[in-house]
């Protein structure tokens, strides 16, 4: 996981470790409301990684209750993920 260490983890909490963990697989989120959180995609199946991931977060558009939708980037499918915008 070069370069991610450090990184902030998508829905983790104070307490939980620090970084991203070793043998677990992240995707990075680029743009919108989480840019620059990596998402752990562990176990996820070829199917699902490429329907991208729709995730809570009080920070976008629609304040609390709000999704942002995240969609494989072309240019990296399998590593990172650009903001598609926001849902109530």
């Amino acid at each position: 996981m070069p370069g991610w260490s450090g990184r902030r983890v998508y829905g983790w909490e104070p307490g939980d470790p620090a970084g991203p963990l070793a043998g677990h697989a992240y995707v990075e989120l680029h743009g919108g409301p989480l840019d620059g959180q990596l998402l752990d995609v562990t176990g996820w199946s070829a199917e699902e990684l490429a329907g991208g991931a729709l995730l809570a977060t009080s920070t976008g558009l629609w304040g609390p209750g709000g999704r942002s939708d995240y969609v494989p980037d072309p240019a990296a499918p399998t590593r990172r993920y650009r903001w598609n915008g926001d849902t109530p």
